[in-house]
């Protein structure tokens, strides 16, 4: 391997491994409390939950991938089994024939009062117990350029699609 080759120094490989590590023990402990608590896997509580928040609870298939870093076709998949269950309605987009809306129902919103207190009290008592309040300020200002920087170009799946041209 040549001299010039990019590497981590020590501190630096050491944070990657602990965010590593730290985001899949969460990730981990965050998917069992959702399937035990609601029958909902990561990518659709955080389809219902983007849902929630949003006005009217409403929003388009691709801002969904967008906001949830997800394929496409993995999101159409995981809207179609909520759809399925009850929990979201999707439709034609009034604002674009070729795209899709999906809205959360009544049900979806009582699925995610069901899970939402598990939810919050794992993230609380595995991600915030440890830290003092200054920590989590401090966490939160250091993430948060990083988020900016990852989302300034974002994975293929999350990006803008290319509109076909007339030759």
């Amino acid at each position: 391997m040549p001299d010039d080759a990019p590497s981590l120094d020590p501190v630096q490989l050491g944070a990657y491994l602990d965010l590593i590590e730290v985001t899949s023990l969460l990730r981990h402990a965050v998917d069992t409390q959702l399937k035990e608590a609601g029958g909902l896997s990561y990518v659709q509580f955080q389809l219902l939950a983007r849902l929630g928040d949003s006005p009217g609870g409403s929003s388009r298939m691709t801002d969904l991938a967008d906001g949830v870093v997800y394929s496409r076709s993995g999101l159409t998949y995981q809207a179609g089994l909520l759809e399925t269950a009850g929990l979201v309605t999707r439709a034609p987009s009034a604002d674009d024939e070729r795209g899709i809306t999906v809205t959360i129902t009544d049900a979806g919103r009582a699925r995610l009062a069901a899970v939402f207190p598990g939810h919050i009290e794992l993230v609380q008592d595995l991600l915030f117990e440890p830290l003092s309040r200054e920590d989590v300020a401090a966490l939160a200002g250091l993430l948060a350029p990083v988020r900016e920087h990852m989302r300034s170009t974002p994975p293929r799946s999350a990006a803008a699609r290319r509109r076909k041209t007339a030759d």
